[in-house]
């Protein structure tokens, strides 16, 4: 889980439809993590094929990734690279808070609290080095393009949006404007009506376009001093002061003028101490590793051998179904190619 800025980022609701014929940089851990969380039966176990194996990575995958091609998006799903050294502390807290929510999942189980069970379960999911390969042998079986990002995967998002590859950067979590993408669209993939926990009733998520230049005119602050904001309030790479939300550390941030004024400040009045080197952070945010891109994306070179022997042969999925939405890809990619190429006449 990354920076929170959601309580001050401006944001505008849009339309699948209004990205038509845009590519979209998509952090691809973050979407695969949502896929392993919410796609789970009623007792929180995810969904699995009949040896055992977890599938939601590659149901989610496919077929909301089919609903953006119909709506002539192009998706560039961004996966991480190495993590930076100082995101360890992180990484390891992760791994201690998931076998907590475990116990806890086990145990709403045997005392038959169905919808704690779900919660807790949405919490103990983990991406292997497997889900990340079949991920990306489905997507080069539907003709969707990848990036292999040097470091963080957001990171390099921003810089294809930064440098005119990308129209915008995606991504539940708002690092993408940290590291200075212009443009952060949330919820693509989670578009739709939503059930709300322990209650009966369901709101519509729709999909959110934040721009980077609004949101740091209307708070009044520089790329720099938002990054400082997003390091009080916690990012992948510190734990952030206990206490300290959005709204406060604005102000603070408003008081202080350098780096080191603000370690100061959070040591006198908080006893805070950064975990790692506070310079360090902000220069990875500033100038993080990427990787150029040399060649054109393209999309809509399908193998439908290849998307059946994953999804079918080794993962039980419907053959019907998979083979109703390959169609609709298909179709989707033939269409919006007529169409560009018509549009390359006037």
């Amino acid at each position: 889980m990354g920076v929170d800025l959601g309580e001050l980022a401006v944001k505008h609701t849009i339309s699948l439809e209004s990205l038509a014929g845009k590519a979209i940089a998509i952090d691809a851990f973050n979407t695969l993590y949502q896929f392993l969380a919410s796609i789970r039966q009623e007792d929180g176990t995810p969904l699995m094929d009949f040896k055992g194996r977890i599938t939601a990575h590659l149901s989610g995958l496919f077929y909301r990734t089919a609903r953006l091609v119909e709506n002539g998006i192009k998706p560039i799903f961004v996966f991480d690279g190495i993590p930076p050294k100082f995101k360890r502390r992180t990484t390891e807290q992760r791994a201690k808070n998931k076998q907590e929510a475990e116990a806890k999942w086990k145990k709403a189980l045997e005392e038959e609290r169905y919808e704690d069970a779900k919660k807790y379960a949405q919490a103990t999911s983990r991406l292997t080095q497997d889900m990340i390969d079949e991920s990306k042998q489905l997507l080069d079986a539907i003709g969707i393009p990848y990036v292999e990002a040097l470091s963080e995967g957001e990171a390099q998002a921003s810089w294809m949006v930064r440098q005119g590859v990308a129209y915008a950067a995606s991504s539940q979590d708002y690092d993408s404007i940290l590291f200075g993408s212009p443009i952060l669209i949330r919820n693509i993939t989670i578009t739709g009506r939503r059930k709300i926990p322990r209650q009966d009733r369901y709101i519509l998520i729709e999909p959110e376009e934040i721009r980077l230049e609004e949101t740091l005119g209307a708070l009044g602050l520089t790329r720099e001093r938002i990054i400082m904001v997003g390091m009080l309030t916690g990012t992948d790479f510190n734990e952030g002061v206990r206490g300290v939300g959005p709204k406060t550390a604005m102000k603070i941030i408003k008081e202080i003028k350098t780096l080191k004024d603000l370690e100061n400040y959070l040591y006198e009045k908080y006893q805070y101490e950064f975990e790692t080197d506070i310079n360090e952070i902000f220069e990875f945010f500033m100038n993080p590793p990427y990787k150029k891109i040399e060649k054109k994306f393209e999309w809509g070179k399908i193998n439908k051998e290849k998307v059946e022997n994953l999804l079918v042969k080794d993962h039980d999925f419907s053959e019907e179904r998979i083979a109703s939405t390959l169609a609709k890809i298909e179709k989707s990619f033939a269409e919006k190619g007529a169409q560009s190429k018509l549009e390359e006449w006037f």
